[in-house]
């Protein structure tokens, strides 16, 4: 059952082949069975999980039930949970008892959703292979001395039927691709960033890690829509996302961009990549080559306008009104008391990124870096603009690698950097994009990103489901989690 997509737990729900409360000790049993190895979990949050799958009992019973009641997910630690530990994976956050929901919580709490806990990270969502967190890296479950990418591998283990991410430059999307999971970075403000701790307020997205395309469809229509409480959310009308994946093929002109199979990308993750693009040919649609000359500019741009805009949001964090407190701080000036909470609080991504951030933003460098990174910003969005003028959806790696060795990288911030190359884009320019497992690379799962005009998260998902129902990738399961 713990193998089972959220459409078939939902089936088996509303059959009655198993209980909510049922359902969520599985899940309960099998995080105290394998997260010790993994470290997929910062917090476990099982008395109110059995009280909430009680009463998604109720619902069903009732016939008050949606299709996701009774479900257990899990969120990542970056989004308020009303009475529950919220850390963004930091020192700094280590006793910050949120006092509310973010919406995407308080939304799929009213669908009935489960929450078992809230999931690992890396400090506040900086850095590509959840090596960064206070609690410790998280354990790649396809090769436990691997990462799992920006995200817990809590559902590649089957720990959780799925989970709420956050994508800022593909913290969705990599770990997706890297644990052979479907993950979903829609539009920017497709879903409200409420409640949710901010990195880079103009890049950040609040998506979905699930097994499937039809499961995504399912977690975004409960997930989106407008939200006043947030000034940046669209209000646009929300389509009913699972029905329409169920619409018979249409004929689709996918852009498959010349530079993302130049030199960086591994030559086995390309040859699993251009098999998928096959594949996706085989099933009705036209490739056809474009270019996005400025998105070999992408980290560049990116490691300028995140930097900047997290310098700003982590200003908050201070040790006054909540967050770290050095012991005997208080007896220092304030100047002191600052510097210690903060030099205490946070870890070294987390101060490099403050301080690259406090410098381009500075009198002197505004308009050398922080300007023209928001001009290149532009050009990039315009490339991408200009390739959907002749295609439906643009499709390449999600990834240059597998899954890298832990520590491979971690002292070598470039090479880190560099590991977000195909996804930052998408995130620059604020369009849908996903990841969706297309093969493996010596026992390591491969990812396949496709990427939508604005609003496009109907074509994009109907895409994925299609390549899905022709394919197998997806339902893998790394052995020792079966």
């Amino acid at each position: 059952m713990h193998q089972n997509t959220l459409a078939q737990l939902a089936a088996a729900l509303e059959s009655r082949q198993i209980s909510s409360v049922e359902l969520t000790k599985l899940y309960l049993d099998r995080i105290a069975r394998f997260d010790g190895r993994l470290n997929a979990f910062i917090t476990v949050t099982e008395e109110q999980a059995l009280a909430q799958a009680a009463e998604a009992d109720r619902r069903i019973a009732e016939g008050r039930a949606s299709v996701l009641t009774g479900i257990p997910i899990a969120h990542k630690d970056i989004f308020c949970t009303d009475g529950v530990k919220t850390s963004c994976g930091s020192r700094m956050l280590d006793n910050f008892i949120a006092p509310y929901d973010a919406t995407v919580v308080a939304r799929l709490k009213a669908a009935g959703v489960v929450m078992l806990g809230k999931t690992n990270m890396d400090e506040f969502a900086m850095g590509s292979s959840n090596e960064t967190s206070f609690y410790g890296p998280v354990r790649n479950p396809w090769d436990t001395e691997r990462v799992p990418g920006g995200s817990s591998g809590a559902v590649a283990a089957c720990l959780a039927g799925a989970a709420t991410g956050t994508d800022t430059g593909g913290s969705i999307r990599q770990p997706a691709a890297l644990s052979g999971l479907t993950g979903l970075k829609p539009t920017y403000g497709r879903v409200s960033r409420y409640g949710m701790v901010a990195f880079a307020s103009s890049l950040d997205q609040a998506g979905t890690l699930t097994r499937s395309a039809e499961d995504a469809a399912l977690l975004l229509g409960a997930m989106a829509g407008m939200d006043a409480r947030d000034s940046t959310s669209l209000d646009a009308a929300v389509p009913d996302y699972a029905a329409g994946l169920f619409e018979p093929r249409s004929s689709l002109t996918i852009g498959v961009p010349e530079n993302f199979f130049e030199d960086g990308l591994d030559s086995e993750n390309a040859a699993a990549v251009e098999a998928a693009l096959k594949e996706l040919e085989k099933i009705g649609a036209t490739l056809k080559s474009v270019r996005l000359d400025s998105v070999h500019l992408s980290v560049a741009a990116y490691y300028v306008v995140a930097p900047a805009e997290a310098s700003s949001n982590l200003s908050r964090f201070d040790g006054v009104r909540f967050g770290h407190r050095a012991e005997h701080a208080t007896e220092q000036d304030l100047a002191t008391f600052y510097k210690r909470n903060r030099a205490e609080g946070f870890g070294p991504e987390v101060k490099r990124r403050i301080l690259t951030g406090t410098y381009v933003l500075s009198a002197g460098y505004y308009d050398a870096y922080y300007l023209q990174a928001q001009k290149v910003r532009r050009l990039i969005a315009q490339d991408f603009l200009r390739a959907f003028e002749t295609v439906d959806l643009i499709a390449g790696p999600t990834t240059p690698t597998p899954a890298f060795r832990l520590g491979q990288k971690v002292d070598d911030p470039i090479a880190m950097y560099l590991n977000d190359i195909y996804t930052i884009g998408a995130n620059l320019a604020g369009l849908p994009a996903m990841s969706i497992p297309c093969g493996f690379v010596g026992g390591l799962p491969v990812g396949l990103q496709l990427v939508a005009p604005h609003l496009g998260e109907p074509l994009l998902l109907k895409a994925a489901h299609h390549f899905q129902r022709e394919t197998d990738w997806h339902r893998r399961v790394a052995p020792d989690y079966r």
